[in-house]
Protein backbone atom coordinates (compact mmCIF):
# COMPACT_ATOMS: atom_id res chain seq x y z
CA UNK A 1 0.00 0.00 0.00
CA UNK A 2 1.68 3.42 -1.05
CA UNK A 3 2.19 5.86 1.80
CA UNK A 4 -0.20 8.81 2.10
CA UNK A 5 1.05 12.15 0.72
CA UNK A 6 2.25 14.67 3.19
CA UNK A 7 0.37 18.03 2.78
CA UNK A 8 2.52 21.22 0.99
CA UNK A 9 4.81 23.12 3.08
CA UNK A 10 5.78 25.35 0.29
CA UNK A 11 2.99 27.26 -0.70
CA UNK A 12 5.21 29.64 -3.49
CA UNK A 13 3.31 29.46 -6.55
CA UNK A 14 -0.40 29.09 -4.92
CA UNK A 15 -3.17 31.63 -5.48
CA UNK A 16 -3.18 34.27 -2.96
CA UNK A 17 -6.61 32.99 -1.46
CA UNK A 18 -4.82 29.48 -1.19
CA UNK A 19 -1.81 31.61 0.69
CA UNK A 20 -3.98 33.31 3.28
CA UNK A 21 -5.16 30.55 4.57
CA UNK A 22 -2.35 28.07 4.30
CA UNK A 23 1.38 29.96 4.20
CA UNK A 24 4.04 29.63 6.87
CA UNK A 25 1.38 27.04 8.66
CA UNK A 26 3.51 23.46 10.46
CA UNK A 27 1.72 20.38 10.47
CA UNK A 28 1.27 19.62 14.14
CA UNK A 29 3.15 15.70 14.76
CA UNK A 30 2.18 15.59 17.92
CA UNK A 31 -1.60 15.66 18.45
CA UNK A 32 -2.71 16.57 14.29
CA UNK A 33 -4.09 20.02 14.97
CA UNK A 34 -5.49 21.35 11.82
CA UNK A 35 -5.65 24.87 13.27
CA UNK A 36 -2.41 26.72 14.73
CA UNK A 37 -2.28 26.12 18.34
CA UNK A 38 -1.46 29.08 20.62
CA UNK A 39 1.90 28.72 21.88
CA UNK A 40 1.29 30.63 25.77
CA UNK A 41 4.88 29.92 26.43
CA UNK A 42 7.48 33.07 27.28
CA UNK A 43 10.46 30.99 26.94
CA UNK A 44 11.59 27.84 25.55
CA UNK A 45 14.38 24.98 26.66
CA UNK A 46 17.77 24.24 25.02
CA UNK A 47 19.01 21.18 24.34
CA UNK A 48 22.23 21.56 25.54
CA UNK A 49 24.69 24.60 25.71
CA UNK A 50 25.78 24.85 22.89
CA UNK A 51 22.45 24.97 21.58
CA UNK A 52 21.74 27.93 24.22
CA UNK A 53 24.92 30.01 23.13
CA UNK A 54 24.10 29.84 19.26
CA UNK A 55 20.17 30.60 19.28
CA UNK A 56 21.85 34.01 21.77
CA UNK A 57 24.69 34.12 18.72
CA UNK A 58 21.76 34.26 15.93
CA UNK A 59 23.69 31.21 14.69
CA UNK A 60 20.72 28.87 15.19
CA UNK A 61 17.35 30.82 14.43
CA UNK A 62 15.15 28.06 17.10
CA UNK A 63 13.51 29.75 19.90
CA UNK A 64 14.96 31.46 22.58
CA UNK A 65 12.16 33.57 23.78
CA UNK A 66 8.82 35.36 23.22
CA UNK A 67 10.13 38.51 23.03
CA UNK A 68 11.46 37.80 19.86
CA UNK A 69 10.00 34.93 18.55
CA UNK A 70 6.87 32.37 19.18
CA UNK A 71 5.92 29.96 17.17
CA UNK A 72 2.11 31.19 17.00
CA UNK A 73 3.50 34.46 15.88
CA UNK A 74 5.94 32.92 13.29
CA UNK A 75 3.55 31.38 11.23
CA UNK A 76 1.42 34.73 10.76
CA UNK A 77 4.31 36.39 10.13
CA UNK A 78 5.27 34.05 7.49
CA UNK A 79 2.16 34.25 6.07
CA UNK A 80 2.04 37.58 5.68
CA UNK A 81 5.36 37.89 3.95
CA UNK A 82 3.95 35.65 1.36
CA UNK A 83 0.76 37.93 0.71
CA UNK A 84 3.09 40.80 0.44
CA UNK A 85 6.03 39.03 -1.49
CA UNK A 86 8.47 40.02 1.00
CA UNK A 87 11.70 38.11 2.52
CA UNK A 88 10.51 37.92 5.91
CA UNK A 89 8.39 39.33 8.71
CA UNK A 90 7.71 40.46 12.27
CA UNK A 91 4.70 41.09 14.31
CA UNK A 92 4.68 42.92 17.42
CA UNK A 93 1.92 45.06 19.47
CA UNK A 94 0.46 47.24 17.00
CA UNK A 95 0.46 49.01 13.95
CA UNK A 96 2.30 52.10 15.85
CA UNK A 97 5.10 49.44 17.36
CA UNK A 98 5.79 48.41 13.64
CA UNK A 99 6.17 51.95 12.14
CA UNK A 100 8.30 53.24 15.17
CA UNK A 101 10.38 49.63 15.40
CA UNK A 102 10.91 49.67 11.04
CA UNK A 103 11.66 53.48 10.98
CA UNK A 104 13.89 53.65 14.45
CA UNK A 105 16.03 50.30 12.61
CA UNK A 106 16.95 52.91 9.84
CA UNK A 107 17.20 56.36 11.65
CA UNK A 108 18.92 57.33 14.69
CA UNK A 109 19.78 60.66 16.46
CA UNK A 110 20.63 63.23 14.30
CA UNK A 111 19.19 61.59 11.20
CA UNK A 112 16.21 62.26 8.74
CA UNK A 113 13.08 60.90 7.18
CA UNK A 114 10.77 62.24 4.59
CA UNK A 115 7.36 60.99 4.38
CA UNK A 116 4.33 62.53 2.40
CA UNK A 117 1.99 64.84 4.49
CA UNK A 118 -1.06 62.89 4.13
CA UNK A 119 -0.98 59.84 6.68
CA UNK A 120 -2.84 58.79 8.85
CA UNK A 121 -2.95 61.41 12.12
CA UNK A 122 -1.02 58.96 14.56
CA UNK A 123 1.56 58.40 12.71
CA UNK A 124 2.14 62.23 12.19
CA UNK A 125 1.75 62.81 15.85
CA UNK A 126 4.21 60.16 16.56
CA UNK A 127 6.56 61.37 14.00
CA UNK A 128 6.46 65.12 15.42
CA UNK A 129 6.55 64.39 18.81
CA UNK A 130 7.96 61.90 19.68
CA UNK A 131 10.49 61.02 16.47
CA UNK A 132 11.40 64.92 17.44
CA UNK A 133 12.05 64.19 21.33
CA UNK A 134 14.77 61.14 20.51
CA UNK A 135 16.74 63.62 17.55
CA UNK A 136 14.69 62.02 14.49
CA UNK A 137 13.44 64.87 12.52
CA UNK A 138 10.78 64.18 9.78
CA UNK A 139 9.89 66.83 7.21
CA UNK A 140 6.81 66.33 4.75
CA UNK A 141 6.35 66.58 1.40
CA UNK A 142 2.90 68.07 0.42
CA UNK A 143 2.44 66.83 -4.09
CA UNK A 144 4.07 63.69 -3.27
CA UNK A 145 4.26 63.42 -7.54
CA UNK A 146 6.30 66.53 -7.79
CA UNK A 147 9.72 65.07 -7.90
CA UNK A 148 11.39 68.16 -6.88
CA UNK A 149 9.86 69.15 -3.73
CA UNK A 150 11.14 64.78 -2.70
CA UNK A 151 14.88 65.99 -4.14
CA UNK A 152 14.65 68.87 -2.00
CA UNK A 153 14.35 67.73 1.19
CA UNK A 154 16.60 64.48 1.03
CA UNK A 155 19.93 65.47 2.43
CA UNK A 156 23.11 63.28 3.11
CA UNK A 157 21.33 62.30 7.07
CA UNK A 158 17.99 61.05 5.36
CA UNK A 159 17.78 57.50 5.76
CA UNK A 160 14.49 56.90 5.17
CA UNK A 161 11.45 57.78 3.04
CA UNK A 162 7.96 56.75 4.45
CA UNK A 163 4.30 56.75 2.65
CA UNK A 164 1.10 55.28 2.59
CA UNK A 165 -0.60 53.52 -0.40
CA UNK A 166 -4.29 54.57 0.85
CA UNK A 167 -3.54 57.32 2.93
CA UNK A 168 -6.37 57.77 5.77
CA UNK A 169 -8.62 59.55 5.89
CA UNK A 170 -8.81 61.73 2.20
CA UNK A 171 -8.25 58.60 0.25
CA UNK A 172 -5.36 60.49 -1.96
CA UNK A 173 -3.52 57.83 -3.36
CA UNK A 174 -0.05 57.84 -3.76
CA UNK A 175 2.14 56.48 -6.90
CA UNK A 176 4.26 54.22 -5.29
CA UNK A 177 6.31 53.59 -7.95
CA UNK A 178 7.12 57.46 -8.66
CA UNK A 179 7.96 57.34 -5.14
CA UNK A 180 10.24 54.55 -5.78
CA UNK A 181 12.01 55.81 -8.36
CA UNK A 182 13.20 59.29 -5.93
CA UNK A 183 13.78 56.23 -3.46
CA UNK A 184 16.31 54.30 -5.58
CA UNK A 185 18.08 58.01 -7.15
CA UNK A 186 19.27 58.68 -3.78
CA UNK A 187 19.63 55.08 -2.61
CA UNK A 188 17.12 55.84 0.59
CA UNK A 189 14.86 52.07 0.97
CA UNK A 190 11.27 52.94 0.75
CA UNK A 191 8.42 52.25 3.81
CA UNK A 192 4.94 51.76 2.67
CA UNK A 193 2.38 51.80 5.08
CA UNK A 194 -0.43 49.29 3.31
CA UNK A 195 -2.77 48.87 6.03
CA UNK A 196 -5.99 50.18 4.39
CA UNK A 197 -5.03 48.72 0.44
CA UNK A 198 -4.14 45.12 2.03
CA UNK A 199 -1.94 43.00 -0.43
CA UNK A 200 -5.28 42.08 -1.34
CA UNK A 201 -5.33 45.10 -3.29
CA UNK A 202 -1.62 45.96 -3.83
CA UNK A 203 1.70 44.73 -3.13
CA UNK A 204 4.05 47.48 -2.32
CA UNK A 205 7.04 45.24 -2.74
CA UNK A 206 6.35 44.65 -6.10
CA UNK A 207 5.98 48.36 -6.86
CA UNK A 208 9.63 49.05 -5.79
CA UNK A 209 9.21 49.22 -2.03
CA UNK A 210 11.70 48.21 0.10
CA UNK A 211 9.79 47.69 3.37
CA UNK A 212 5.99 47.39 4.24
CA UNK A 213 3.96 48.40 7.70
CA UNK A 214 1.38 47.14 8.47
CA UNK A 215 -1.62 48.04 11.58
CA UNK A 216 -2.74 44.29 11.56
CA UNK A 217 -5.31 45.46 13.73
CA UNK A 218 -7.64 46.67 10.64
CA UNK A 219 -8.55 44.53 7.82
CA UNK A 220 -5.48 42.12 8.36
CA UNK A 221 -7.47 41.05 11.32
CA UNK A 222 -11.03 42.43 10.53
CA UNK A 223 -13.23 41.72 13.35
CA UNK A 224 -12.24 44.43 15.59
CA UNK A 225 -11.02 42.63 18.61
CA UNK A 226 -7.63 42.33 17.71
CA UNK A 227 -4.25 45.00 18.41
CA UNK A 228 -1.33 43.92 16.20
CA UNK A 229 1.44 45.05 13.85
CA UNK A 230 3.61 43.79 11.30
CA UNK A 231 6.80 44.53 9.38
CA UNK A 232 7.46 43.03 6.13
CA UNK A 233 11.46 42.82 4.73
CA UNK A 234 10.94 43.35 0.86
CA UNK A 235 14.71 41.62 0.84
CA UNK A 236 15.13 44.35 -2.19
CA UNK A 237 17.50 47.10 -0.54
CA UNK A 238 21.01 46.55 -0.83
CA UNK A 239 22.65 47.47 2.52
CA UNK A 240 26.29 47.18 2.21
CA UNK A 241 25.64 49.21 -1.73
CA UNK A 242 24.24 52.31 -0.51
CA UNK A 243 26.67 55.28 0.35
CA UNK A 244 24.13 55.92 3.77
CA UNK A 245 24.66 53.78 7.01
CA UNK A 246 23.00 51.71 7.95
CA UNK A 247 25.15 49.74 11.12
CA UNK A 248 22.17 47.54 12.22
CA UNK A 249 22.28 45.64 9.32
CA UNK A 250 25.85 46.21 8.01
CA UNK A 251 27.89 46.39 11.11
CA UNK A 252 28.60 42.95 13.66
CA UNK A 253 26.80 42.82 16.28
CA UNK A 254 28.63 40.41 18.07
CA UNK A 255 32.64 40.12 17.96
CA UNK A 256 33.79 37.66 16.11
CA UNK A 257 30.41 37.13 14.05
CA UNK A 258 28.82 37.98 10.93
CA UNK A 259 26.61 40.85 10.66
CA UNK A 260 23.05 40.56 9.49
CA UNK A 261 23.22 41.33 5.72
CA UNK A 262 26.20 38.47 6.01
CA UNK A 263 24.43 36.06 7.86
CA UNK A 264 20.90 36.36 6.70
CA UNK A 265 21.32 38.41 3.12
CA UNK A 266 17.45 39.43 1.92
CA UNK A 267 16.43 38.88 5.47
CA UNK A 268 19.01 40.98 7.35
CA UNK A 269 16.23 43.65 7.69
CA UNK A 270 13.51 41.60 9.59
CA UNK A 271 16.17 39.77 11.65
CA UNK A 272 17.94 42.76 12.73
CA UNK A 273 14.81 44.11 13.66
CA UNK A 274 13.89 40.63 15.71
CA UNK A 275 17.04 40.38 17.59
CA UNK A 276 17.99 44.74 17.64
CA UNK A 277 15.48 46.79 18.34
CA UNK A 278 12.24 44.81 18.98
CA UNK A 279 13.87 42.42 20.87
CA UNK A 280 15.31 45.61 23.32
CA UNK A 281 12.46 47.54 23.79
CA UNK A 282 10.15 44.41 23.62
CA UNK A 283 6.71 45.62 21.76
CA UNK A 284 5.82 41.61 21.46
CA UNK A 285 2.70 40.54 20.35
CA UNK A 286 0.75 38.13 22.59
CA UNK A 287 0.49 34.61 21.15
CA UNK A 288 -3.22 35.09 21.63
CA UNK A 289 -3.20 38.08 19.48
CA UNK A 290 -1.11 36.58 16.69
CA UNK A 291 -3.49 33.69 16.99
CA UNK A 292 -6.45 35.85 16.08
CA UNK A 293 -4.56 37.77 13.57
CA UNK A 294 -4.32 33.96 11.72
CA UNK A 295 -7.87 34.06 11.95
CA UNK A 296 -8.57 37.35 10.13
CA UNK A 297 -6.00 36.56 7.51
CA UNK A 298 -8.06 33.70 6.24
CA UNK A 299 -10.96 35.34 4.99
CA UNK A 300 -8.86 38.49 4.10
CA UNK A 301 -9.96 38.01 0.37
CA UNK A 302 -13.48 37.52 0.47
CA UNK A 303 -14.24 40.48 3.36
CA UNK A 304 -11.81 43.08 1.13
CA UNK A 305 -14.25 41.99 -1.64
CA UNK A 306 -17.15 43.05 -0.02
CA UNK A 307 -15.80 45.93 1.96
CA UNK A 308 -14.99 47.61 -1.45
CA UNK A 309 -18.15 47.28 -3.71
CA UNK A 310 -20.16 48.62 -0.45
CA UNK A 311 -17.56 51.71 0.11
CA UNK A 312 -17.95 52.50 -4.38
CA UNK A 313 -21.68 52.15 -3.93
CA UNK A 314 -21.45 54.64 -1.21
CA UNK A 315 -19.35 57.15 -2.47
CA UNK A 316 -21.50 56.93 -5.43
CA UNK A 317 -24.22 57.33 -3.63
CA UNK A 318 -23.26 60.23 -1.66
CA UNK A 319 -21.68 62.17 -3.94
CA UNK A 320 -25.20 62.82 -5.42
CA UNK A 321 -27.04 63.70 -2.34
CA UNK A 322 -27.85 67.49 -1.97
CA UNK A 323 -26.33 67.64 1.55
CA UNK A 324 -22.89 66.40 0.65
CA UNK A 325 -21.00 69.03 -0.41
CA UNK A 326 -17.83 66.65 -1.77
CA UNK A 327 -16.54 63.16 -2.03
CA UNK A 328 -12.97 62.19 -1.31
CA UNK A 329 -13.08 58.39 -2.78
CA UNK A 330 -10.78 58.60 -5.22
CA UNK A 331 -12.50 55.92 -6.99
CA UNK A 332 -14.37 58.48 -8.43
CA UNK A 333 -13.90 60.41 -11.98
CA UNK A 334 -14.10 63.64 -9.88
CA UNK A 335 -10.97 62.87 -7.67
CA UNK A 336 -7.87 64.25 -8.80
CA UNK A 337 -6.26 60.64 -8.42
CA UNK A 338 -9.04 58.99 -9.86
CA UNK A 339 -6.73 57.93 -13.24
CA UNK A 340 -3.93 56.68 -10.26
CA UNK A 341 -6.87 55.20 -8.94
CA UNK A 342 -7.99 52.95 -11.63
CA UNK A 343 -4.33 52.22 -13.07
CA UNK A 344 -3.61 50.39 -9.86
CA UNK A 345 -6.31 49.47 -7.79
CA UNK A 346 -9.30 49.12 -10.70
CA UNK A 347 -10.73 52.06 -9.52
CA UNK A 348 -11.73 49.88 -6.29
CA UNK A 349 -9.69 52.59 -3.79
CA UNK A 350 -10.57 51.53 -0.46
CA UNK A 351 -13.14 51.76 2.10
CA UNK A 352 -11.91 54.04 4.33
CA UNK A 353 -12.76 57.38 2.52
CA UNK A 354 -14.40 60.87 3.71
CA UNK A 355 -16.80 63.44 2.78
CA UNK A 356 -17.84 66.44 4.10
CA UNK A 357 -21.26 67.66 5.19
CA UNK A 358 -22.45 71.17 4.26
CA UNK A 359 -22.99 73.71 6.68
CA UNK A 360 -19.57 73.04 8.71
CA UNK A 361 -19.32 71.39 11.57
CA UNK A 362 -22.83 72.43 13.23
CA UNK A 363 -24.18 69.80 10.53
CA UNK A 364 -21.21 67.80 10.73
CA UNK A 365 -22.36 67.38 14.79
CA UNK A 366 -26.20 66.62 14.28
CA UNK A 367 -25.27 64.26 11.18
CA UNK A 368 -22.56 62.30 13.32
CA UNK A 369 -24.95 62.43 16.30
CA UNK A 370 -27.92 61.49 14.44
CA UNK A 371 -26.04 58.01 13.10
CA UNK A 372 -27.66 54.65 14.46
CA UNK A 373 -26.15 51.71 12.42
CA UNK A 374 -22.87 53.31 12.24
CA UNK A 375 -20.68 53.25 14.86
CA UNK A 376 -19.28 56.61 16.17
CA UNK A 377 -15.88 55.53 17.18
CA UNK A 378 -11.85 55.48 16.05
CA UNK A 379 -10.70 52.51 14.22
CA UNK A 380 -11.29 51.45 10.69
CA UNK A 381 -10.85 48.22 8.84
CA UNK A 382 -13.53 46.52 10.99
CA UNK A 383 -16.89 44.47 9.89
CA UNK A 384 -18.75 47.20 11.27
CA UNK A 385 -19.12 50.34 10.07
CA UNK A 386 -17.80 53.43 11.64
CA UNK A 387 -17.47 56.84 11.52
CA UNK A 388 -15.57 59.82 12.85
CA UNK A 389 -15.45 63.55 13.09
CA UNK A 390 -11.34 64.02 12.24
CA UNK A 391 -11.16 67.76 13.32
CA UNK A 392 -12.27 67.24 16.63
CA UNK A 393 -11.04 63.72 17.27
CA UNK A 394 -8.01 62.34 15.27
CA UNK A 395 -6.32 65.98 14.08
CA UNK A 396 -7.85 68.04 17.50
CA UNK A 397 -4.29 68.67 18.42
CA UNK A 398 -3.35 70.15 14.91
CA UNK A 399 -2.49 73.24 14.02
CA UNK A 400 -5.89 75.44 12.12
CA UNK A 401 -3.06 75.79 8.99
CA UNK A 402 -1.51 72.19 9.15
CA UNK A 403 -5.94 70.73 9.18
CA UNK A 404 -6.38 73.11 6.13
CA UNK A 405 -3.70 71.92 4.36
CA UNK A 406 -4.75 68.63 4.93
CA UNK A 407 -8.11 69.45 3.69
CA UNK A 408 -9.82 68.44 7.24
CA UNK A 409 -12.55 70.99 7.22
CA UNK A 410 -15.45 71.27 9.84
CA UNK A 411 -17.12 69.62 7.58
CA UNK A 412 -15.29 66.42 7.05
CA UNK A 413 -16.51 63.21 8.26
CA UNK A 414 -14.32 59.78 7.81
CA UNK A 415 -15.86 56.80 6.72
CA UNK A 416 -15.05 52.92 7.52
CA UNK A 417 -17.54 50.21 5.56
CA UNK A 418 -18.02 47.36 7.10
CA UNK A 419 -19.72 44.19 6.03
CA UNK A 420 -23.22 45.40 6.20
CA UNK A 421 -25.61 45.56 3.77
CA UNK A 422 -25.04 49.12 1.13
CA UNK A 423 -29.17 49.44 1.74
CA UNK A 424 -28.87 49.39 5.05
CA UNK A 425 -25.72 51.45 5.20
CA UNK A 426 -27.20 54.32 2.49
CA UNK A 427 -30.33 54.16 4.87
CA UNK A 428 -28.97 55.34 7.62
CA UNK A 429 -26.89 57.59 5.88
CA UNK A 430 -29.37 59.30 4.49
CA UNK A 431 -31.61 59.58 7.30
CA UNK A 432 -28.62 61.42 8.91
CA UNK A 433 -28.21 64.30 6.16
CA UNK A 434 -31.40 65.00 6.59
CA UNK A 435 -30.96 65.58 10.15
CA UNK A 436 -28.16 67.91 9.45
CA UNK A 437 -29.73 69.90 6.59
Amino acid sequence: MAEPAPPHSDWQGFGFATRQVHAGEIEDLTHGSRITPVHLSAAYRFDSFQEATDRFAGADLGHLYSRNANPTNQVAEARLASLEGGSGAIVVGSGQAAITIALLGLAASGEHIVSTASIYSGTRVLFDRTFARMGVTVEYVWDPADESEWDALIRPETKAIFTETLPNPKNDVVDIDAVARVARRHGIPLVVDNTIATPFLIRPIEHGADIVVHSATKFLSGHGANLAGAVVDGGTFDWMASDRSYPAMTDTAIAGHSSFVEAFGPRAFELSLRFGIANDTGPALSPLNGFLLLQGMETLSVRMRQHLATARTIAEWLEQHAAVESVDYAGLPSHPQHALAVRDYDGLSGSVFSFTVRGGRPAAERFFDALRLFSRMTNIGDTRSMALHPATTTHLGFTQDTRDRLGIGDGLIRLSIGLEDAEDLIADLDQALHAAS
